[in-house]
């Protein structure tokens, strides 16, 4: 959530505020995903997490290689291993999966368009 906060918060101020934001956010994800590795692939937490990251890379930092390939890891990762998936969390898990597909169409089209 901290990493989400400063993300936000970097979206919408400018100059020398927009860049502290981004370092807090950039460092607040890195922490958060060095965390989320132990749970599995297909866990929402994890899922959520390099989602928000991949929007944090793709919409404040400007990278866009860096956010394709954390959703592309983050979706087949999480495919290579939904047959264990429980049926518990199977709703939140697939659906922040779409979400992953969704973003990377988008972004992958955006760039074939700008080239």
């Amino acid at each position: 959530m901290k990493a989400d906060y400063h993300r936000y918060l970097a979206e919408f101020a400018g100059g020398d505020k927009k860049s502290e934001h981004a370092t807090n956010a950039k460092a607040a994800y890195e922490g958060a995903q060095s965390t989320a590795e132990r749970l599995q692939p297909t866990h929402p937490i994890r899922l959520g997490l390099a989602l928000n990251q991949s929007v944090f890379l793709y919409e404040v930092q400007g990278d866009h290689t860096d956010a394709c390939g954390l959703a592309k890891k983050a979706f087949d990762d999480a495919i290579a291993e939904l047959d264990t998936l429980d049926e518990e969390s199977y709703k939140d898990s697939t659906l922040i999966m779409q979400l992953l597909r969704d973003n990377l169409t988008l972004w992958t089209s955006d760039e074939n368009t700008d080239q």
